[in-house]
């Protein structure tokens, strides 16, 4: 069973090659997760001291988990769609779905991450704000994600 809401999206993905049919594995979408929570942690513990580091394992963080999530429903970004179908996929499907906010801030973190990765002479440094701000979407972020496969609110595709 597949449900509405993002369908479509997914399967402009899927006959993109951004996104790709893989076998559904339990194992898989927990080891996502506890990476996702051990990024988290670990951006919370340098927030202090790394701004651009903590920034990144936060994002890194939040995109581990919306993995997960894909995992559980039989789907894998591939290389070419990378990050973006994993944006674009997590705010088809679940962006405002019961109240859920916390993916639409994915697009600014994958900017930011995108610049702080591959900065040029004009792109502001990563600050303490901008790590505290990750941190806290990648916790919403993580939750959603969790609270999603908790209570099985997804089929897969």
């Amino acid at each position: 069973m597949t449900w509405a809401q993002g369908r479509e999206r997914v399967e402009e993905l899927l006959s993109a090659g951004e996104l790709e049919r893989v076998a559904s594995s339990e194992a898989l979408v927990g080891r996502l997760v506890a990476e996702a929570e051990k990024h988290l942690a670990a951006a919370e513990a340098i927030e202090a001291i790394d701004e651009t580091g903590a920034f990144q394992l936060a994002y890194d963080g939040a995109r581990k988990a919306c993995s997960a999530l894909l995992a559980q429903q039989g789907l894998r970004s591939t290389t070419r769609g990378g990050h973006v179908a994993v944006q674009d996929t997590m705010r088809a499907q679940f962006g405002g779905r019961g109240g859920v906010t916390a993916f639409d801030s994915l697009p600014r973190l994958r900017r930011k991450r995108a610049a702080s990765e591959y900065p040029d002479a004009e792109t502001p440094t990563t600050t303490g704000d901008d790590a505290r701000d990750a941190v806290e979407a990648a916790h919403g972020i993580i939750a959603a994600v969790k609270s999603l496969l908790e209570t099985g609110d997804l089929d897969r595709f």
